[in-house]
């Protein structure tokens, strides 16, 4: 099998990855696990209170996932920069 023939079908699964979430008819809330583990304190103790609250509380759900890739996107890149610098840096030795 040649180099362009399995890209091709590795991109095609790819591709299929990303389109079959969107096209299967999902129905159901998807909660994250701080409102689960909200119900389940609200169970175990009722009369619990939370220590402190948050400093800021986004506008939308939107703004707030949007936050969390930029923290994903900020962390990988970081990791990244530091395994390609160990990389060079190795590289460098030999």
């Amino acid at each position: 099998m040649s180099i362009l023939k399995s890209n091709k079908i590795l991109l095609a699964l790819v591709a299929a990855l990303m389109i079959a979430p969107l096209a299967l008819p999902i129905a159901g809330e998807f909660g994250g696990s701080d409102d689960q583990a909200e119900g389940v304190i609200q169970e175990v103790a009722p009369g619990y209170e939370p220590w402190f609250s948050s400093i800021w509380e986004p506008p939308s759900g939107e703004i707030e996932s949007l936050l969390f890739a930029l923290q994903a996107a900020l962390g990988a890149g970081v990791l990244c920069y530091y395994i390609g610098l160990r990389h060079g840096m190795s590289k460098r030795k030999d």
